[in-house]
């Protein structure tokens, strides 16, 4: 039976006509669901018999278990079990700002970044749209705090799971529904590039950040296979046409990693490729992760300091949750 938390509040207007209701009555249903979170249809106690009886005969209000909980500073990680006993992790940052939830989008993840650990357990499938939004319903009911910001930079590839995460977006944004504003909503991507095109067409006006990591083609096949499929000059094509055409600013993450991609000339090129984009960097200092291959850059100040220099937007990310593996890169879909 599928989830009531899988529709849009288009959709689910549309389910309520095909019923011979008013559409209003999708408004209601939303308020139960996203305002009132009630677990069963048989609460809602202003729809008449026959709303309910084909609720509880089409739908149902599922859930997703705590399976683990890990509390640091200023960060708590949830371990997830999906009804098929997969795994998924989230992670509540708490910031001056608001309370931010890293949520999943897939159960592992077929992109193969080296040097992150979700990309270690090949893609099992797409997460549904109600599996991220229970992500969100779950963390405050638990933590009892509301979430204010979004970032889908979890587990998986988003525009690997795009017709799902644009419906997660709709829902969360909603006002009837969790109501996060649209520009504390994050989608991070390592380029794919007929996505972001599609994005641009979607007319949100989201947060988007790349996952670039590397400043030329033959460093970036290294670290980021999907580089051999949409390699670097026509992400960053894409990027300026994104630019152009939603007059938003992009992130562009990058992970510092020690004797790979951290050196002088590596953030010159970086200053050259960027240059004149409506953007800032975000620095990332790597998080070890079970391979050991890699370490932490030690030129993390010269770093951002050349593309300061080179006029390049750029701050250094805070840290969360490295201790109890919570930070970028680390999390995974194992207990």
């Amino acid at each position: 039976m599928q989830s009531i938390y899988n529709l849009t509040r288009n959709k689910l207007q549309e389910y309520i006509l095909s019923i011979n209701e008013k559409k209003y009555r999708s408004e209601q249903i939303f308020d139960w669901l996203y305002k009132k979170r009630v677990r069963s249809f048989n609460d809602m106690s202003n729809l008449n018999i026959n709303i309910i009886d084909n609720l509880n005969k089409d739908y149902a209000i599922d859930d997703i278990k705590i399976v683990k909980k890990e509390i640091a500073n200023d960060v708590i990680k949830y371990l997830f079990e999906l009804e098929d006993k997969n795994k998924i992790e989230a992670v509540i940052m708490f910031h001056n700002y608001g309370n931010s939830l890293c949520i999943s989008t897939q159960v592992g993840c077929n992109m193969g970044c080296v040097f992150c650990e979700s990309g270690k357990r090949k893609k099992d499938r797409n997460l549904t749209t109600s599996e991220m939004v229970l992500q969100i319903l779950k963390v405050e009911q638990d933590s009892n705090i509301r979430i204010s910001h979004v970032v889908l930079m979890g587990i998986g590839e988003p525009f690997d799971n795009f017709d799902n995460v644009m419906d997660f977006i709709n829902i969360i944004n909603d006002q009837k529904g969790i109501e996060i504003g649209i520009r504390h909503i994050t989608i991070s991507t390592c380029g794919i590039v007929p996505k972001i095109k599609d994005l641009i067409n979607e007319n949100i006006q989201v947060n988007l950040a790349i996952s670039l990591h590397a400043p030329n083609n033959k460093l970036r096949n290294e670290l980021m296979p999907i580089n051999k499929i949409y390699d670097i000059d026509l992400l960053i094509k894409t990027v300026k046409e994104y630019v152009d055409e939603t007059n938003r600013k992009v992130t562009f993450e990058y992970i510092l990693i020690d004797n790979l991609n951290d050196s002088i000339e590596n953030a010159l090129e970086l200053s050259k490729l960027i240059k004149g984009i409506n953007c800032y960097v975000n620095l990332i200092p790597y998080n070890e992760t079970s391979d050991d291959k890699y370490k932490r850059s030690k030129n993390i100040d010269k770093f951002m300091n050349i593309l300061k220099q080179n006029k390049i937007n750029v701050r250094l990310r805070r840290e969360f949750g490295s201790n109890i593996s919570a930070a970028c890169g680390q999390l995974r879909s194992t207990n």
